[in-house]
């Protein structure tokens, strides 16, 4: 096939006129292609070099070789030379001989465009006759031989790798710049842009565009573009990216691993070995490595993933080689300690990840011998570079290496299991697997390392004493609200579930590493019993094989319990469920009565019932063993004070722990115990002086639940009415004592007549005035007694008789208002005439200021029919 040829210079006047024109066109060239073409052959010499050269100067003048692409898809290969004067002696005339490579047509052979650089087919002057001579094939000039090429890449090693970044990114269009390259002769150029087209995949270098020499760069149309150090500049122009071979070199470190190869591989020598890389890393690596050529650690990543990915599909004498290689060191980093980093600490590679990696797609598959290097590579790297570990086994190392690696490694892993700085689930945990593959002892270590592994796995809070502990504070007894509301902290079922978090690795070395199961398991078991509820929280449901050794019963019940604490229904009943997962008595391990406990109540405490039958179920010796008493007592103390169980609780601790209780405790147990006295209606005199001396004689103030509970009880039997859950009276009750109600009236107490009054106030009392006319007449007579005792009695009693017993008179029918006034008759007439006062229309007032010692002196001034006060005289009634 003949390809078509231009031919362009200035030439004399012919028909097609003078000047620069196409002196000889192969047959059938359109003239769109000639007009197009005429745009890409131009020649400007360079300014430096002298304006009228002698023929030996002419020698010297850059030659612009050009691969252009057309219009039509096709390419324009041209060669375009500095002739010195033209026909009529003018200086500036150039020869431009191209050939037109129409689209899919390549040189003959297939050869590369950059081939034909300088071959002896390219004329300097125009044909005889006008006619090109047809080109069958293009020699290539001696400048692009192997040998001079490489001698060139070593010439120019600290510059190949930012080149061919540059060439990757502009070839792959992540980077359309084009690329400038500034040397002095244009023949560099030229073996600059050979070297691209040799390191790039066949089809991209046929792509490739480029020209040898321009003098003004900015107008070039080239991906490549070369120019001497006397063109015109482009400065910081945004479109270039400019490699001046001519100034000093940047050293600035690439990240471009596939450039980083391409450079070393030439610097090497060993440019076949870009022959069947198709342009890919992983190939390219692999080759380079199997030939001893040194890579960086990112490269060797790259051939280790290709390689893992092919490895059963490469040549038989690749892969030894290959992993000789790897197991031999990077070119950084020769002694394998693991990956590079930068200045910002961004990793520059992933090598011990992907060797790790290949090791494990080896393990088993190829002969010991060979993979055995590697698989030394990848624990030493582990070990000392803190790379990854891979899982492998006894028989992924011979016997020599084993204890090669024992020997050189035994420090530092005992020192990587011991290192309190890192999650002792993580990279300890695996150091102990490589010092168990490697028959390393490290038995001293275990205790200190197992008990780090249960802190981490419980969360364990350091520094903070467990309730019920030595030195905790004792939580306040009133946690509980009047009404019986646990404000203490979420409740099991609204606490996180973290005990899904115990690492897959865990349960891989609790299975196969006896020692640290043991020990992990005794750490674990002694945080159990430390803090049941936050071990139960992390440990629950985690699967932790505790069913594998005998012992750790707190453990248990923090592992296995998750669905008895978490259930409804009895409490008691799944308390001791829990506490059969112990696996032990707590007669003869006290200690698990206590983590069972707090296990069924960690967020409160149990009620006074629940209380009570634990106590007289497990005795008393178990809960002082077990450290649970305190519990018991907070359990009563903190109870609401309608819990009807409590008062009986009070009174089996004061029996079951008589000279044990702190006196903090036992003057509001005895409150307690005596609240229960007055709501049974117990034959017990002093009321009133004994709950103020049990109360005043305490160590500190009693919970308020507590002295809630005994001054209602004080309240109710002055009252007589029966506490909550007590059966109703049937009838009548006598008034209560009056040495009794004298001795509150005469107190003041405010917190006994706030009970007082509060009680009075209630249902209950007010029910019984509405059905019971002889409580009416009881309750009269307690509340106009004593008058002017105490101003705090003063005001209780006046504000019940007129908000509480008046509205109930005022409503009872006529029968009901006999009956009062017939029981308070029977105790005296006198009673009887102060009620008639009292419940006479307005008389109220009176009656409540002559009790007090108020308006006499208004009294004995006038009185009215009818208590009604005249019109206009003010102050008077």
């Amino acid at each position: 096939m003949s390809l078509a040829q231009l031919h362009y210079t200035s030439a004399p006047p012919g028909p097609d006129g003078s000047g620069f024109r196409f002196t000889a066109v192969s047959p059938g060239v359109p003239q769109t292609l000639l007009r197009e073409a005429e745009q890409l052959i131009g020649y400007e010499p360079p300014r430096d070099l002298p304006a009228r050269p002698d023929a030996e100067q002419l020698k010297s003048f850059p030659k612009a070789f050009s691969c252009s692409e057309l219009s039509d898809g096709g390419r324009l290969l041209s060669r375009s030379v500095y002739t010195g004067a033209d026909y009529s002696g003018r200086w500036g005339n150039f020869h431009a001989h191209a050939l037109h490579l129409p689209p899919g047509v390549r040189l003959p052979d297939g050869a590369l465009p950059i081939t034909a650089w300088e071959s002896p087919r390219w004329a300097d002057a125009t044909p005889p006759e006008g006619r090109p001579v047809p080109v069958d094939r293009f020699e290539p000039s001696g400048l692009l031989r192997r040998d001079g090429l490489v001698a060139f890449a070593r010439s120019r090693g600290d510059r190949l790798a930012a080149f061919f970044a540059d060439l990757r990114a502009l070839t792959e269009e992540t980077d359309t710049r084009q690329i400038v390259l500034v040397e002095h002769d244009s023949a560099d150029v030229a073996q600059w842009i050979a070297l691209a087209c040799t390191v790039l995949p066949r089809e991209r270098a046929h792509r490739l565009t480029f020209t040898t020499y321009t003098r003004r760069p900015q107008q070039a149309r080239q991906q490549i573009v070369g120019a001497l150090p006397s063109s015109e500049p482009v400065g910081h122009d945004h479109r270039f990216r400019v490699h001046d071979c001519t100034a000093g070199a940047d050293g600035e470190p690439l990240q471009d691993p596939w450039a980083e190869v391409c450079a070393r591989v030439w610097a090497a020598g060993r440019p076949e070995l870009f022959r069947d890389s198709s342009g890919e890393l992983g190939p390219l690596a692999v080759a380079a490595l199997v030939q001893g050529i040194g890579l960086r650690g990112d490269a060797r990543a790259a051939a280790a993933r290709w390689a893992a990915d092919h490895a059963f599909t490469l040549p038989p004498e690749t892969l030894p080689a290959l992993i000789a290689a790897l197991a031999g060191g990077n070119a950084e980093d020769p002694g394998g300690q693991g990956t590079r980093y930068s200045p910002t600490g961004t990793p520059l590679d992933d090598e011990p990840a992907a060797l790790a990696a290949l090791a494990v797609r080896l393990d088993g598959q190829v002969p010991t011998a060979v993979s055995a290097p590697l698989a030394a590579r990848v624990l030493a790297t582990a070990v000392l570079g803190r790379g990854p570990v891979p899982p492998l086994v006894a028989g992924s190392l011979t016997p020599a290496l084993r204890a090669e690696l024992a020997r050189d490694l035994a420090p530092a892993l005992r020192q990587g299991i011991a290192d309190p700085a890192e999650p002792a689930a993580g990279r300890p945990l695996a150091l102990l697997r490589v010092a168990d593959l490697l028959d390393v002892d490290c038995t001293e270590a275990l205790p200190e390392f197992a008990g780090r592994i249960a802190r981490d796995l419980v969360n364990e809070r350091t520094g903070e004493p467990t309730a019920g502990e030595p030195g905790a504070e004792e939580p306040a007894v009133e946690g509980r609200a009047a009404e019986g509301q646990a404000v203490v902290k979420p409740t099991a079922e609204e606490s996180p579930r973290d005990g899904q978090g115990v690492p897959p690795a865990l349960f891989d070395a609790v299975h196969g590493h006896p020692a640290l199961r043991t020990a992990l398991f005794g750490a674990l078991d002694a945080l159990a019993a430390a803090d049941p509820p936050g071990a139960a929280d992390r440990l629950a449901g985690s699967g932790l094989p505790v069913s594998l050794d005998s012992g750790f019963p707190h453990l248990r019940m923090c592992v296995q319990a998750d669905g008895a604490r978490r259930a409804g229904g009895d409490r008691r009943r799944r308390f001791h469920e829990v506490l059969r997962t112990a696996g032990v008595s707590p007669h003869a391990e006290p200690a698990v009565l206590r983590t069972a406990f707090l296990l069924m109540w960690p967020d409160g405490l149990p009620t006074g019932e629940e209380a009570s039958l634990l106590l007289s179920e497990l005795g008393s010796d178990a809960h002082r063993l077990a450290g649970t008493r305190d519990l018991l007592v907070r359990a009563a103390l903190a109870a609401p004070a309608d819990d009807p169980a409590v008062p009986v609780l009070a009174a089996d601790l004061l029996r079951c722990f008589t000279t044990e209780l702190r006196p903090a405790h036992r003057a509001p147990l005895l409150l307690l115990e005596y609240a229960g006295l007055l709501d049974a209606d117990q034959d017990v005199e002093g009321w009133v002086e004994q709950v103020r001396r049990l109360r005043d004689g305490a160590a500190g103030p009693a919970p308020e639940p507590v002295t809630q509970r005994v001054y209602d009880a004080v309240a109710r039997r002055l009252l007589a009415v029966p506490a909550r859950g007590s059966e109703a009276c049937a009838g009548p009750r006598p008034t209560a004592s009056e040495s009794e109600l004298y001795a509150l009236a005469r107190s003041g107490d405010p917190g006994l007549l706030a009970a007082y009054e509060r009680v009075a106030r209630g249902d209950r009392v007010g029910e019984r005035l509405r059905t019971v006319p002889s409580y009416v007449a009881a309750c009269f007579g307690d509340w106009s007694a004593y008058p002017q005792t105490h101003p705090a009695w003063e005001a209780v009693r006046t504000t019940l008789l007129a908000k509480v017993l008046r509205p109930v008179v005022r409503a009872l029918p006529d029968e009901d208002r006999g009956a009062v006034e017939e029981a308070l008759r029977r105790t005296g007439r006198g009673r009887l005439d102060a009620y008639h006062a009292w419940n006479r229309p307005g008389a109220l007032g009176r009656l409540a200021g002559r009790l007090t010692g108020r308006g006499r002196r208004e009294e004995r001034q006038a009185t009215w029919n009818g208590d009604v006060r005249p019109p206009g005289e003010e102050g008077r009634r």
